[in-house]
C-alpha cells in the first residue's frame, strides 16, 4: 500500500467515520500520528507480533510511570525545547538563561521563603559535600527582579529525589525562594550526585536495545518565573561529572555549567557556621518579558503534588 492509499484510508478511520462533532485538533493531531504510525508499519514491514510487543510496552512503561522518563530518554523533551528556542529567536528574544528539560520529578507545594532557604533536612551532612549557590534574577535589560520566583529541586547522594523515594522527609532538597527587595536568592544544600534510570524499569529495557547508558550528570533543576515575564524551566550541571555531556536526556547545555569554588579559608567556613570547607557556584537567571510573538512557556502536564 502507498502513502497515499493509507491517507485516505485512515482520513476515512478518522474524519469520514465521525458521527458527531469532532474536536478538531484533537482529530488533526491523531490522524496525522496515527497516518504516520500506518506508514511506518508498511515501510519497515513490522509484524503483527513486534506490533503487539510495541503495545505491551508502552502498557509496561505506563503502569510503571516511566513515559516521562522515556520522553526524556528519546529526546522527545529536548525536541520540544529546541522549537521553543527557534520560536524565541524568530520573537527576537536572544540573550536569556538557556532552558532546558524539565523531567518528570517536579512536586508541587515546596516551602517557599525570601531571600534564602536551606534545602536538604541534614541527614547526609556526615557524608556530603555542603553547597552554597547564590545569584540574582535579571529582567531583559538587566534590571535586578524582586519577587521572582526561584523553584529549585535535586536528588540525594543516592540519585533518589524525596517524594517519590519515601525514605526521605517530605520536601528533602525542594524549595521555593522568593528573590529580595534586590532580586537575590541564595540557599544551602549538598553537592547532588548523577543518577540512571532503573535498572530493571521499562525505559533502561528499551536503551539496552538501542546500545544507550541510561545515565544522567549530576543536576539541579530551577522554575524561575516573575510577573510579567517568561517562566523559565532549566538546570545546572555539576562541572566533573563524568557524564556531564553525555547526559542521555540529552539536557546539557553550554552556559548551564557553572564554575564551583571550593572554600577553604576558615574565616569564610566560621561565617558559615560550617566547620569543614564548602562548595559555591554563583549563577544569575536572566528572563524574557512576556511577548504575544512567541508560544506560552507556561506548560500544562501531570505533576505530583503533596
Amino acid at each position: 500500500m502507498n502513502h497515499a492509499d493509507i491517507d485516505t484510508l485512515v482520513k476515512n478511520w478518522i474524519v469520514d467515520a465521525a458521527s458527531r462533532p469532532a474536536n478538531p485538533r484533537v482529530q488533526q493531531v491523531v490522524q496525522r500520528l496515527l497516518g504516520d504510525l500506518c506508514k511506518a508499519i508498511e515501510d519497515l514491514d513490522i509484524t503483527p507480533t513486534e506490533f503487539w510487543h510495541g503495545i505491551a510496552y508502552l502498557s509496561a512503561a505506563g503502569a510503571a510511570n516511566e513515559l516521562g522518563l522515556l520522553s526524556a530518554g528519546l529526546g522527545l523533551e529536548r525536541f520540544l525545547d529546541i522549537r521553543a528556542d527557534e520560536a524565541e529567536q524568530k520573537a527576537g528574544l536572544e540573550g536569556g538563561t538557556p532552558r532546558t528539560i524539565e523531567g518528570p520529578l517536579y512536586v508541587a507545594g515546596a516551602p517557599e521563603s525570601v531571600g534564602f532557604a536551606r534545602l536538604d533536612d541534614g541527614s547526609e551532612s556526615d557524608r556530603a559535600e555542603t553547597l552554597f549557590m547564590q545569584g540574582t534574577v535579571f529582567d531583559q535589560e538587566g534590571k535586578p527582579l524582586p519577587n521572582a520566583k526561584v523553584e529549585v529541586w535535586h536528588a540525594n547522594l543516592l540519585g533518589n529525589y524525596s517524594f517519590f523515594d519515601r525514605t526521605q522527609s517530605d520536601f528533602n532538597l525542594r524549595r521555593t525562594i522568593v528573590t529580595d527587595a534586590d532580586g537575590r536568592y541564595q540557599f544551602r544544600s549538598i553537592i547532588p550526585v548523577g543518577y540512571g534510570c532503573p535498572p530493571d524499569g521499562t525505559t533502561q529495557q528499551l536503551l539496552d536495545l538501542l546500545g544507550r547508558h541510561g545515565q544522567r550528570p549530576a543536576h539541579i533543576h530551577f522554575f524561575v518565573s516573575a510577573p510579567g515575564h517568561r517562566k523559565l524551566t532549566t538546570q545546572i550541571n555539576i562541572d566533573g561529572d563524568e557524564y556531564l555531556w553525555d547526559d542521555f536526556a540529552f539536557a546539557s547545555r553550554e552556559g548551564l555549567v557553572p564554575a564551583i569554588a571550593r572554600i577553604d579559608d576558615p574565616a569564610a567556613i566560621d561565617a558559615k557556621r560550617l566547620d569543614k570547607p564548602f562548595a559555591s557556584i554563583d549563577f544569575d537567571f536572566h528572563l524574557y518579558r512576556d511577548t504575544e510573538a512567541a508560544p506560552s512557556t507556561i506548560v500544562e502536564r501531570n505533576r505530583a503534588a503533596a
